[in-house]
This record gives C-alpha cells, structure tokens and sequence, in this order.
C-alpha cells in the first residue's frame, strides 16, 4: 500500500510537471508560425503521450491494484474539467470546442480499472489507453503537420494503425494465455473507430470501448 501510494504521488507530479513544462513548446510552435490551435493540439497530444502514456506504462511494473490508476484517472479527469467550468483553461493545450482532454483521463483511469479486475493482466489491461495516448497522438501530430488544422484524415488513421496494431499484437503475447492476433484487432480497430466522433462521445471513448471489447472477446474465446 505505501510503495504504490509513493507510485501515485510520483507519477502524478510527472503528469502535472508535463502540462506545464510544455507551455513554451506553444510559444516555439507560435513563433515558428503555427496558428493558435494548431499549437494547442500539437500540445494536447504531447500531453496525452508524456502526462498520459508514460504513467500508464509505469503502471504494471509498479502497481499491484489497479485502483491507483483509476484514482488517478479520476482525479485528473476532475481536474482538467474543472478548468472548463470555471473558464481557467489551460489555453497552451486546452480549448473552448470541446472538454475532451477531461475524457481522456477518465476513460484512461475506468478501462484500466475493468480489464484489470476482470482479467488480472495487467499488460492487457494498459493496452486500450496506450492506443489512446500513443496511437491517438500519433495521429493527431500526422494531420497537424499535413493539414495544419484539426481534422480528421484517413492519414492520420494509417500512422495510428502503423503503432497500434503490432503493439497490440506484442502485448497480446505477454497474456496468460497469449492472445496475439486478438491483440492486434483490437489496435485495428482503435485505428478504425478514432475518426468517429458523436456529440459529446469523442474518439477518446470510442477507442477505449471498442479496442476493449475484442480484448474481452479475445479473453472470452481464446487464442485464435
């Protein structure tokens, strides 16, 4: 319980460290004459890699429950809206548009959680938030760098389908049984689904929900 609490408070102060640290890549991205919110979202996914991806790495080597990334996808998840609501945006990585960075959290902390408990794998249980933060990052920097503009290009799906799916296949291999091929659906399948967005249900969520489904499936049916 301390060792991971201590691992808690650790990855934390990285996660917050990093929000802030990248407020100068802004201003680079700005002087080098990148608009407003190209800048934001070129900063979103760094975010989203370095504050999000790196901890979610770190949970399976120093965590014993899962209970401690939920809490801290919960936490941050609160936080991050929490600036929204009282319009104290975070404005070098955060936008009016939408509170999606908000979501990002909370499904990073609530899919870790459920394939954890369900599973006790929890390789496995990462797997869906790394193809969030990692895979969705990826993207975004391709059609940044492309289009100069948030959209949603199939280019972008082929970067994060290029990352997601032999990472998928890799971490599908370090289940008991190894589920390989499952894994690598289900980052075909997060590739797929993040050009989707539906109201208030952004790609964050999308990811998460169907990538973790054909890993249940996968859990469920067996190798293939």
């Amino acid at each position: 319980m301390a060792s991971g609490f201590v691992w808690f408070a650790v990855l934390g102060v990285w996660a917050v460290v990093v929000v802030f640290a990248i407020k100068p890549f802004y201003d680079y991205l700005v002087n080098r004459g990148s608009e407003h919110m190209v800048a934001v979202y070129y900063n979103r996914k760094v975010a989203h890699m370095l504050a999000g991806g790196v901890p979610i790495i770190a949970a399976p080597m120093v965590f014993d429950s899962p209970v401690w990334v939920l809490l801290g996808g919960v936490l941050g998840s609160i936080a991050l809206a929490s600036t929204h609501i009282l319009d104290r945006r975070l404005w070098w990585m955060q936008t009016e548009q939408n509170m999606n960075d908000a979501t990002f959290a909370l499904m990073l902390g609530i899919s870790v959680y459920v394939i954890w408990e369900y599973s006790n794998e929890p390789w496995l249980a990462v797997l869906p938030s790394l193809f969030m933060a990692f895979g969705d990052g990826v993207t975004g920097i391709i059609r940044n760098k492309m289009f100069k503009r948030r959209t949603k290009s199939a280019w972008g799906n082929v970067g994060m389908a290029a990352l997601c799916v032999p990472l998928g296949y890799f971490i599908g291999t370090l289940a008991e049984p190894a589920i390989p091929i499952w894994g690598l659906l289900s980052g075909l399948v997060a590739s797929i689904v993040e050009r989707y967005e539906f109201g208030p249900i952004d790609d964050n969520v999308l990811i998460v929900i169907f990538s973790s489904a054909v890993l249940f499936l996968g859990l469920n049916l067996g190798p293939m």
